[in-house]
């Protein structure tokens, strides 16, 4: 299965093809996804766990204790919480953020969805999220699950990334565009 999806490859996406194959046996997709997806949004939010994520200072131990910790806090556990604990005997914690992606995709082919990265200046309300899922969605015909970036640098507009697919209507790339005209015309 993950030789056929080009964004499950390598060693992410051997520890996600486990992991989903776990929870689809166990009837836990849902629960795990919401777990992973809970962790990643710890991650994001903590500088101080993403040190103990990616730094090798922290030996196996310490960053077990740290994890089981953080996790128990954070209400993760089952499947979810024992995948994480795996990743960090075997000194993988550092791969998570491309494990979770690689697990999303697998549970997107598996649901029948597309997976849209969507670059955006600023956070979207709930009400353009809906109205670009369904933009989406007439477009592919298939539910599209939004993987939202915040890249102020864009300046506005949104790049949409689908599949080998993508859309650039970000100001940044328009005005590159005008800038690049009036270098040749000048």
């Amino acid at each position: 299965m993950a030789a056929e999806d080009p964004s499950v490859s390598g060693v992410s996406g051997r520890y996600a093809t486990a992991l989903f194959e776990l929870a689809r046996d166990e009837k836990s997709i849902d629960a795990v996804k919401a777990d992973l997806d809970r962790f990643e949004a710890m991650l994001a939010d903590s500088v101080d766990l993403k040190r103990l994520v990616r730094s090798p200072v922290f030996s196996a131990g310490e960053q077990s204790r740290a994890l089981a910790a953080v996790l128990d806090k954070a209400g993760i556990s089952g499947v979810a919480a024992n995948f994480l604990k795996v990743l960090t005997a075997n000194r993988r914690l550092f791969a998570v953020a491309d494990v979770i992606r690689a697990f999303r995709a697998l549970v997107a082919k598996f649901k029948g969805e597309a997976t849209a990265d969507v670059t955006v200046a600023e956070n979207l309300s709930d009400k353009n999220l809906d109205a670009l899922k369904t933009a989406l969605k007439s477009v592919t015909g298939k539910d599209v699950a939004l993987n939202v970036n915040v890249d102020p640098s864009i300046i506005g507009g949104l790049v949409v990334k689908l599949g080998s697919r993508m859309v650039d209507s970000s100001l940044r790339t328009k005005l590159n565009s005008i800038k690049h005209a009036m270098k040749e015309a000048g």
